[in-house]
């Protein structure tokens, strides 16, 4: 980020970028890494719940793939409208604490509704009510975090630092959650679905409990360092104009929803490998486990990278490799080959998804990250629910993965004309240089 980009994003009351010593900026990492894995283990949408809901309803509801789809198409329409909880988020302070106020609030909310869909009894539209009803609270939560990983970013200069740490911590929980949810799956196929669901929200409702008490805290490293960015009010009708006439955000969120846009990457991938490969529910977990892995050397590498390279070449060249990521799948000839496959395909796009969120902070307006951020999660959400509906009818009319794997393949390519919007003085510079 350049200074003219920074003095655009921070007013005079932020913190400099060079007041951080080292031991600060690990304890602030540290702060967030515990705060992602709290709030992604309990998630609706991911986390715990993923792998085992996606079973739910193939085994015990023993809906097809379309009909699969179509169920997380519908329940992840919170998500669609994500860019409301983040305008709550940047223009509401509940009990005068910002960003804690939403972990105290909407973690005990969660963990309440949580509660009460452990004892209902499950069917397709208590199950779609429950997840609809959770993601709606969660994603307050969700808007409070990014928005705060997001400011801290903007205003220390060191949004590819930030990044790397999102996505670290993210991808950690994702492992542990895959690889908990492929046993878990095959564990509860000898249980009811009532007694399967019961045991999924009560392990949510204990994660989200620990975000409230964990928005009780306040360590001095973090919130100290961190200042208020609507120094003259609150103007939601202003903050909207100014969100809407704020040109980087455009190609940002557009090149996260064509990377998100993956027709082949969930539903396809799942019945082709358990379809032609006869992959149980415990590999299908253990597949998706190694992938998510694989990405967190580059972005550990990404961490050093973006403190020594400027953002633009790190884009190009993570995106380059990114391209062809699903390529290596139309070559396998057993489960043995995928899971192999799955760590080439999850080290070609570490650096690029790094990248990709690192755009995202610095494109945030001054006062609105958790408007932007959440933004681009709707758009994420959209592309991924419908890229996995056209893969799903892909895959249908077609009878093989091929086409999916080609479909993905163009619309990742789209992402290089698309990097030519981007402001050049965005991307100019590594984290912390001016």
């Amino acid at each position: 980020m350049t200074c003219n980009g920074l003095a655009a994003a921070v007013p005079s009351t932020a913190v400099a970028a060079n007041t951080l010593s080292d031991a600060v900026r690990w304890r602030i990492f540290l702060y967030l890494g515990a705060l992602i894995i709290m709030t992604d283990f309990g998630g609706p949408s991911g986390g715990l719940f993923s792998v085992p809901i996606s079973f739910l309803l193939k085994n015990k509801l023993h809906l097809q793939a379309h009909e699969a789809s179509e169920f997380k198409l519908i329940s992840s329409i919170p998500l669609y409208l994500s860019f409301l909880f983040g305008l709550a988020r940047d223009t509401w302070n509940p009990f005068g604490m910002r960003d804690r106020g939403f972990f105290v609030l909407f973690g005990a909310i969660s963990a309440c509704l949580y509660i009460f869909f452990a004892f209902t009894p499950i069917t397709y539209p208590a199950l779609l009510v429950a997840v609809v009803l959770s993601a709606t609270s969660y994603s307050f939560i969700s808007a409070a975090r990014n928005g705060l990983a997001s400011t801290i970013g903007q205003q220390h200069v060191m949004s590819g630092q930030i990044s790397a740490v999102w996505n670290i911590f993210g991808s950690f929980v994702l492992v542990i959650a895959l690889l908990i949810g492929g046993p878990l799956s095959d564990l509860l196929e000898n249980k009811n679905a009532d007694q399967a669901a019961r045991i999924l929200f009560l392990v949510g409702a204990a994660f989200v409990a620990s975000v409230a008490l964990y928005g009780a805290w306040k360590p001095k490293s973090v919130f100290d360092n961190v200042r208020t960015e609507h120094v003259g009010g609150i103007d939601r009708f202003g903050d909207l104009k100014r969100l809407v006439r704020h040109w980087p955000l455009y190609p940002a969120i557009l090149v996260w929803f064509l990377w998100s846009f993956a027709p082949g990457s969930d539903t396809p991938l799942q019945y082709y490998l358990q379809n032609t490969f006869r992959a149980k529910d415990s590999q299908w977990g253990q597949w998706n486990a190694i992938f998510a892995a694989s990405f967190i050397p580059t972005f550990i590498g990404f961490g050093f990278l973006c403190r020594k390279f400027a953002l633009r070449p790190l884009l190009l060249w993570g995106t380059v490799v990114a391209v062809p990521q699903m390529v290596p799948l139309l070559f396998i000839n057993s489960m043995d080959e995928a899971f192999i496959t799955a760590v080439t395909i999850g080290l070609m796009g570490g650096v690029a998804n790094a990248a990709y969120l690192d755009l995202i902070i610095r494109s945030c307006p001054r006062g609105l990250q958790g408007t932007t951020v959440m933004i681009a999660i709707s758009l994420s959400t959209i592309g991924a629910r419908f890229g996995d509906r056209l893969g799903t009818s892909l895959y249908d009319i077609f009878g093989g993965f091929g086409v999916c794997v080609v479909a993905t393949t163009a619309v990742y390519a789209l992402i290089l004309p698309t990097l030519l919007l981007v402001p050049k003085n965005l991307i100019s510079t590594a984290d912390g240089k001016c």
